[in-house]
Formats: structure tokens, C-alpha cells, sequence
């Protein structure tokens, strides 16, 4: 009888209380951060503007593959692209 006091795990609630708001607070943040910076690794941020060079040269050899635009037209495009 080892809850003789009457109290039990009750005697308890006051410090649940406070950690259940706490883990609140801290989802919250959590999800107001993630919402700024977007997903990926915390403190990545947005993906920087130099990823979108190889994009854009990615499309334009698919655009070339596909027959879109000749060769010439190809390296020109190309040259633009390149820093």
C-alpha cells in the first residue's frame, strides 16, 4: 500500500501541467520556424539562387535532346548561362 498517503502519482499534476504547456510553446515555435525557413535541415534557410544555374542548364539540354532549339541556339544559351 504504498499510495497510504491518498495522494498517489497525483501529487504530480501541478509539474505535468507545466510540462505539457511547455511542450506546447516549443511546437509551436517549431512549426512558426519551420513555416520561415521551409523544410529541410534547421538552419538551411531557403535554397540559394546559385542552385538555379543548374537547373536552367538542365533544362536547356533537355530542351536541346528534345530537338526544341538547335545547336547553335544551344551554345549560345549555354555561354549565357555560364558565370
Amino acid at each position: 500500500m504504498w499510495m497510504s498517503d491518498g495522494h498517489g502519482l497525483w501529487g504530480l499534476g501541478g509539474v505535468f501541467m507545466i510540462l505539457f504547456w511547455v511542450l506546447v510553446v516549443l511546437a509551436i515555435a517549431a512549426l512558426v520556424r519551420w513555416l520561415a525557413l521551409g523544410p529541410g535541415r534547421p538552419g538551411e534557410g531557403p535554397e540559394p539562387r546559385k542552385r538555379e544555374r543548374p537547373r536552367a542548364l538542365e533544362l536547356l539540354e533537355e530542351r536541346y535532346a528534345r530537338g526544341e532549339i538547335d545547336r547553335e541556339e544551344f551554345l549560345q544559351k549555354k555561354q549565357d548561362l555560364e558565370p
